[in-house]
């Protein structure tokens, strides 16, 4: 099952990034993001291959 994050649960996972920074790339397009209300809402295996360029459990299989 996705797990789905805030902008903020986005920013506590990789340090470095800064909700500022989310909230840039959910509106420019360069993450995949859906709004709910007046929220972002990002899948977290869509973070990690955009932050990262794969998807998470894929580190195994290098």
């Amino acid at each position: 099952m996705k797990r789905i994050l805030t902008i903020k649960q986005a920013a506590q996972l990789i340090e470095g990034l800064t909700e500022y920074r989310i909230r840039q790339m959910c509106k420019s397009g360069q993450l995949r993001c859906f709004k709910a209300g007046n929220k972002y809402l990002i899948a977290e295996e869509d973070l990690y291959e955009t932050v990262f360029g794969r998807r998470t459990g894929e580190e195994d299989k290098i």
